[in-house]
């Protein structure tokens, strides 16, 4: 575990808040952490297939990623359909045709297409979670850390994409962290299931910026230590409510 972390705590800026912690292993905190968890398995998923649709693949493509990703957020967004059914849809039969103008389309269609197969597994078992554990599925706000750093993405290419691939490492990163920091002291089989996560996703980040350096064609150090303040603060500062990518929370909000 110690070797997977490693490389995550070198490239975060900060480690996750005691406050935090305390906070989030709390029972009562436990529906709402794993909803929120939920919901960031399948942004996840989201982000990578808008990341493929916007710069990699034909129109054809893009529409088969669009109907892989319907059912769940129907379920997730809309409550639609029954969540045991969703494991009927976690494979993409369409094989994805890379845009012909673009000479990194197929190692970010391999890379991120692996990642949405994986995100949507997890996205099933944290049900399968909630389910053993008597919690039901609602609708809760999101936290703020995502848009707070996506804010600051440039606007003209291709560090436009350089730079959401940034914010894509530090996202997978942080929650490789978190995980870690809660797996101890929480219900084992829970603890389990974090430790699980962390083995399967401790990568992701490393993809991530391999891909924006690539794209870059040039060093990228810089706008990743830019980003990194910005998560930093993030999740250091006080929220006004508890999510799994949130900092602390105040005692008395």
């Amino acid at each position: 575990m110690d070797a997977l972390l490693t490389p995550i705590r070198k490239f975060l800026q900060c480690e996750t808040p005691t406050a935090w912690l305390n906070d989030a292993v709390k029972p009562e905190n436990l529906p709402n952490l794993l909803i929120d968890h939920l919901v960031c398995e399948l942004k996840a998923a989201q982000s990578a297939m808008l990341l493929i649709r916007r710069y990699a693949v034909d129109d054809a493509s893009g529409d088969a990623l669009l109907a892989w990703l319907q059912p769940y957020e129907d379920f997730a967004y809309r409550k639609r359909g029954d969540w045991r059914e969703l494991a009927d849809h976690e494979r993409l039969t369409k094989a994805m045709l890379p845009k012909s103008d673009t000479a990194y389309s197929q190692v970010l269609i391999d890379k991120m297409v692996m990642l949405i197969k994986e995100e949507l597994h997890h996205f099933y078992q944290v049900l399968e979670i909630m389910d053993a554990l008597g919690i039901a599925y609602d609708n809760i706000s999101s936290s703020r850390y995502a848009r707070g750093m996506l804010r600051h993405v440039r606007t003209h290419e291709p560090a436009t994409l350089m730079d959401k691939l940034i914010c894509g490492a530090y996202i997978e990163a942080r929650s490789c962290e978190r995980f870690a920091a809660l797996a101890p002291h929480v219900d084992p089989a829970l603890g389990k299931f974090y430790s699980s996560l962390l083995r399967s996703e401790a990568r992701h980040f490393e993809d991530y910026l391999e891909l924006a350096e690539q794209i870059s064609g040039q060093p990228i150090a810089t706008r990743v230590a830019f980003f990194g303040e910005i998560e930093a603060q993030l999740i250091q500062q006080p929220d006004t409510e508890l999510r799994f990518h949130s900092g602390p929370v105040p005692a008395g909000m």
